[in-house]
């Protein structure tokens, strides 16, 4: 029959394949189109509002200051680093979700060019203009990103989630906000 082709072993009609390409292909940009660049290595959990500002504090965060969240989830870091302390932002998240939920939290401050969010790995980013590198990865992650973290600038200040970089790279300082823990290390 014209105008109906098979897929699979359906039969559809060429109008009704039309019409779900363009909505899908609609949907997809609407979305946020890049594809994922692997699976993450851990799942999404935010950071508590607390202990996102206490994680701030504890690095010194100014307006002079760079900051890089790496695995930035919803973008509540980098937002509240440009906010609260003045500071640039980057965040870095390998979903292609959460950083667009992190550009639609942007999008409702008055922060302009203050914060970018990045689909990238966070392995493979260059991070070097950071002075101020937030985490919320696993220990074993977290231990991964020491050689990239202590190549840093000196001066440069790591503050992590509740996990540490385990014994080979012990904080200088840890916090407890609410029951969770929180970690300094500096770049000397």
């Amino acid at each position: 029959m014209v105008g109906e082709m098979t897929i699979g072993t359906s039969r559809v009609s060429a109008g009704v394949l039309a019409i779900a390409l363009v909505w899908g292909g609609y949907t997809a940009s609407a979305q946020q189109a890049s594809p994922a660049l692997r699976t993450p290595d851990v799942i999404y959990v935010p950071t508590p509002p607390e202990v996102v500002d206490a994680m701030l504090v504890l690095a010194g965060v100014t307006a002079t200051d760079v900051v890089y969240d790496l695995g930035s989830g919803d973008g509540r870091i980098p937002i509240a680093a440009a906010e609260k302390h003045g500071a640039r932002a980057v965040g870095i998240d390998i979903n292609p979700q959460r950083i667009q939920e992190a550009n639609e939290n942007l999008a409702r401050t008055k922060l302009g060019n203050k914060v970018r969010f990045l689909n990238q790995d966070l392995f493979e980013t260059d991070i070097s203009e950071a002075t101020v590198v937030t985490l919320y990865l696993l220990e074993s992650l977290n231990i991964k990103l020491i050689p990239k973290l202590k190549a840093l600038r000196k001066g440069t200040r790591i503050v992590s989630h509740s996990f540490s970089m385990g014994g080979e790279w012990p904080p200088e300082k840890t916090e407890n906000v609410g029951g969770r823990s929180i970690y300094l290390w500096t770049i000397r």
